[in-house]
């Protein structure tokens, strides 16, 4: 059985473990439609132009883990930022570990999404958010049709949060192939200001197919600082389907770190609905072996006096394949509108490729807008100079690559996320250096 025709047929013993009284029932039942009627997208649909998912869905996925496995803290505590105190929402094999996370309602709610959906006094938030920022792709429809369990996280008005919160989804192995769909709904309410760390890891080499959706709602005057490290086995592949909505004068901020997986696909989405607001989106890949990440991102500019700026920078070795296509949309009601939108490459071998495809479409006629992508090779100038300076070749190599990444490692505002991606890239290039960026 192909893994359309299993998720549809799925749907109603799917529907039968939840309650059918839930406030998205009827959001659910829309979006398998939705789903069964346009499948999986394939490269016929010009935003999958250069992606293909044919490799990753021959699996024969299980969409419900049998067990729930027990993990301990031993297991899981090199992939958490252990060096900052935080809230934290673990979940193993799709299901919440109460025992390894630590939530609160204490001001503030950082919890799960099954317990927003089952609870009525959540209900007003359900009802007012959920959905209303993803999309009616099919993608975004299947993670919405198996919606149950995820973060949910709303942060009253004017409530500075003192830690951040990390999110965490790790698969066991347990099942010889596992497909997940954790849903997150993060509501950001007036002058409010909280920072979010996002991550998928696998413990073992199984196949796991990740297939994720966030949606971010940010109120007037509010900050939302968000971090997803990227850095899973080769035998993981991960779809994130991210969608943030922003009000006047808010502040959002996406740092997207790949280094790992098999095949990663960022679907990241802004939406300016008010005036003054600043949009910030900025990525470093870095894969090798026949890795593939592709970045496809919206910046909608939909009112007047916004920004917004986009700065994704890709180093790819070996036969890895990296994808940028990148949009800004401006309203014509949207001038005075300031955009930038970058996206800069480095090919180590003759085997990597990179598609890229910075795009503007502007209806205003009062903006500044700008985009460009460069594809390149390290600078043999450069590398004479270093080694010239007793500096061997490898940590030349590695120090040209930090410097070219350093733009986007430069606005990272918590210095232990900071390190963390330091000593991941270094890694990545075989060196150790003794200086963070």
């Amino acid at each position: 059985m192909e893994l359309k025709d299993k998720l549809v047929s799925s749907f109603m013993a799917f529907e039968n473990l939840v309650d059918v009284e839930s406030p998205i029932h009827d959001v659910r039942s829309e979006a398998i439609k939705t789903f069964e009627d346009e499948g999986f997208p394939s490269k016929r649909n010009e935003d999958w132009k250069y992606t293909s998912l044919n490799s990753i869905l021959k699996h024969d996925y299980s969409v419900f883990p049998k067990q729930e496995n027990h993990t301990e803290y031993r297991d899981i505590k090199k992939y958490l930022i252990n060096d900052i105190d935080s809230y934290k929402i673990i979940f193993i094999d799709g299901k919440y570990s109460s025992h390894l996370s630590q939530t609160t309602h204490e001001g503030i709610d950082v919890c799960l999404m099954s317990s927003a959906l089952a609870k009525p006094k959540y209900r007003p938030i359900i009802e007012n958010y959920f959905n209303k920022a993803a999309t009616k792709d099919s993608i975004s429809s299947l993670n919405t049709a198996f919606s149950q369990e995820g973060a949910y996280i709303h942060i009253p008005k004017n409530k500075l949060v003192e830690k951040p919160i990390q999110i965490v989804h790790f698969s066991t192995g347990n099942e010889s192939a596992l497909m997940l769909q954790p849903r997150n709904l993060i509501v950001v309410d007036e002058n409010s200001h909280v920072q979010i760390i996002e991550r998928h890891q696998s413990l073992t080499e199984n196949p796991v197919l990740t297939n994720c959706v966030t949606e971010i709602f940010a109120g007037k005057r509010s900050i939302v600082d968000y971090y997803k490290i990227q850095n899973d086995k080769q035998s993981a592949s991960l779809i994130d389907n991210t969608f943030i909505k922003q009000k006047d004068e808010s502040h959002a901020s996406v740092h997207t770190f790949s280094f790992g997986g098999n095949l990663t696909r960022n679907n990241l989405s802004f939406y300016q609905e008010g005036e003054r607001i600043d949009s910030t989106l900025k990525g470093v890949t870095i894969i090798g072996d026949k890795q593939h990440v592709d970045h496809n991102t919206l910046v909608h500019h939909i009112e007047p006096n916004c920004e917004s700026h986009q700065d994704y920078k890709g180093i790819f070795g070996d036969r890895s394949t990296g994808v940028f296509n990148g949009k800004v949309l401006v309203n014509k009601e949207a001038q005075k509108t300031n955009a930038f939108q970058s996206n800069n490459n480095i090919l180590l071998t003759d085997k990597a490729s990179i598609n890229t495809k910075p795009q503007l479409e502007i209806f205003a006629d009062d903006v500044k807008c700008s985009h460009g992508c460069t594809i390149g090779q390290l600078d043999e100038d450069a590398m004479f100079y270093m080694q010239s300076r007793g500096i061997p070749e490898k940590e030349a190599r590695a120090l040209l690559m930090f410097a070219f990444s350093n733009n986007v490692m430069n606005s990272v505002k918590i210095p232990e996320i900071k390190q963390r991606i330091t000593k991941i890239i270094a890694n990545k290039l075989g060196v150790n250096l003794g200086f963070d960026l």
